[in-house]
């Protein structure tokens, strides 16, 4: 079963192929992304790359964690479940949209 990795403190000017390349040294990588901003496109500075297999997995870990790729030491630990978040934004479901709390009146 492949096992997921997360990879912390990336270059901004790491890619994909780079981490793929990298990671295949200790092992067959089923996939390797890195995360971006939705706005601008800009690297996260963090990805995940899937291994084939736990010890492979284990290898990588033992390889990489601590290690320099393209000029940073980076961190490689087992990924962990997404944790579900509250929404943010928006009006509440309330209707109500805040605002200044009463009229201003002119002192002079």
């Amino acid at each position: 079963m492949a096992k997921k990795l997360y990879v912390g403190g990336l270059s901004y000017n790491t890619t994909e192929a780079t981490l793929k390349e990298t990671f295949s040294q200790a092992g067959t990588v089923e996939s390797a992304a890195i995360i971006t901003d939705k706005f601008s496109g800009r690297s996260k500075g963090f990805g995940f790359v899937e291994m084939s297999s736990d010890e492979e997995a284990k290898k990588a870990i033992e390889m990489f964690n601590d290690k320099d790729i393209d000029g940073r030491n980076v961190i490689v630990n087992e990924a962990r479940p997404m944790e579900a978040r509250p929404r943010t934004g928006g009006f509440d479901r309330g209707g109500r949209r805040g605002g200044f709390g009463g009229k201003r009146q002119d002192r002079r």
